[in-house]
């Protein structure tokens, strides 16, 4: 059995998939993208075990294609005699085929969007609150909470909250390569912080023998993966907050996250998985498009935040704030001041509440 009848004839199956809200279109030719570990593969192979024989799922990272490589496999041959009319190429990295071979449709699945037109982009993020509660099985809201800040958004660890150190370990040394893991270990150190890719540069050479030129790019090439992102500031331009994309995979890697910060980071991230424009107001909070003020505050009361409020609201009237969010672990309460009101939800109504609006 030569290497692409084998492929054909015994597709790879994923028995533990969750549920996504993101689906692959059914018509045209796809780009599936998104940073490693967001679920890709798993969302590719639960499409693929409806599909027929006419279709082909080629993983480029196939130990089998180090000696054969797919440009020295008659693929286009096979295809046409055994009538392929979809194809389906995994973990694709730019300029690894001159051409792609000719079929009815085309999905390819890529850690960077490849920005061409053939292609509808259809991009895959990490799990939010609402896709990680569908398949929690706990016994209260506060426990699958508890569950979602250990486990995290990436799918292969919500899956084992027991014990995700021993995953999260497995994920670093696998996904990432020995000076990626370098670079890695700063920007989770320094997650939630304004930082310029200069300042990041220069804590990481304090710790490893490293290149600029290495960092500079690695950190554009996170950004397009969706692995990092840079907020700007609704104040200042200098220094934008850097968000890494999961709170408790930076949690495993720096014993230094604390849990404002990584509470902070949930936040950041959920406005970024439904869509929502945003800035930082400083250090005060999120600013959207909308004007409305998201504060996070996981323990803060209602009197403390009234009188933090009363201090701060100078600030709110000039940025033109209309409404105020504070997003807390459990708390809930109301109140105004002057017209501007002010309302106090737990991380899990107001994610949920988020995800309502979108849809």
């Amino acid at each position: 059995m030569d290497l692409l009848e084998h492929y054909h004839e015994h597709p790879p199956q994923n028995d533990h998939f969750i549920l996504r809200k993101t689906v692959i279109p059914a018509e045209g030719n796809v780009n599936l993208y998104g940073a490693r570990g967001s679920g890709k593969t798993a969302l590719a192979l639960d499409y693929l075990k409806e599909r027929d024989d006419v279709t082909l799922y080629i993983d480029l990272e196939d130990p089998n294609l180090i000696l054969n490589t797919l440009d020295t496999l008659p693929l286009q041959a096979y295809m046409d005699e055994y009538h392929i009319k979809e194809l389906i190429l995994d973990h694709y990295e730019e300029g690894m085929i001159d051409d792609f071979p000719v079929v009815e449709r085309l999905i390819v699945i890529s850690r960077i969007p490849l920005h061409d037109a053939c292609f509808v982009p259809v991009q895959l993020l990490p799990l939010d609150y609402e896709e990680f509660f569908a398949f929690e099985n706990a016994s209260s809201d506060t426990v699958a909470f508890n569950h979602f800040l250990k486990a995290g958004t990436l799918p292969a660890m919500a899956k084992h909250t027991k014990n995700t150190t021993l995953f999260m370990k497995q994920f670093f040394q696998q996904q990432f390569s020995p000076n990626e893991q370098s670079l890695i270990l700063i920007l989770a150190r320094y997650n939630t912080q304004p930082m310029t890719t200069h300042q990041i540069y220069s804590f990481t050479k304090e710790h490893f023998r490293i290149s600029k030129d290495f960092v500079y790019s690695t950190i554009k090439r996170f950004q397009e993966e969706g692995l990092l992102y840079f907020i700007d500031n609704a104040i200042k331009r200098s220094g934008k907050k850097m968000i890494m994309y999961d709170f408790a995979f930076v949690k495993y890697l720096t014993a230094q996250q604390s849990f404002g910060n990584q509470f902070d980071s949930m936040i950041a991230l959920t406005l970024i998985k439904h869509g929502i424009q945003f800035k930082t107001l400083g250090v005060h909070g999120y600013v959207t498009e909308e004007h409305e003020l998201i504060i996070p505050a996981p323990f803060e009361s209602e009197e403390s935040l009234w009188v933090k409020s009363q201090n701060k609201f100078s600030i709110y009237k000039k940025h033109g704030i209309r409404k105020i969010t504070i997003v807390t672990v459990a708390n809930s309460y109301a109140f105004d001041i002057e017209k501007l009101h002010f309302e106090a939800l737990p991380f899990n109504e107001w994610s949920i509440a988020h995800t309502e609006k979108d849809a």
